[in-house]
């Protein structure tokens, strides 16, 4: 089972920036990665996950999207998400 968390962002979104800084105290908290992408610059993404707004973060267990929160997640939230989906 593997649990991959990725965040689509784009340039000039003030929220995506905001997400940004959540991500990274997020990734050292629970000391997972977490991808980020650029999703104007890899369009594939936008028709692949259905990207609506950006930020965008999805968690994904085993290629199925287990947890999809658009739009800024504030921390907390985002923790208790991905701890829901974390193995053990």
């Amino acid at each position: 089972m593997t649990v991959k968390v990725i965040s689509f962002f784009q340039e000039g979104c003030m929220g995506c920036k905001e997400q940004a800084l959540i991500l990274t105290e997020v990734e050292k908290d629970l000391g997972i990665e977490i991808e980020v992408i650029d999703a104007v610059k890899n369009p594939q993404y936008i028709k692949e996950h259905r990207l609506r707004v950006t930020p965008t973060t999805l968690i994904i267990e085993d290629g199925d999207v287990r947890e999809r929160m658009e739009g800024f997640v504030h921390r907390e939230d985002l923790e208790a998400a991905i701890r829901r989906n974390l193995p053990g």
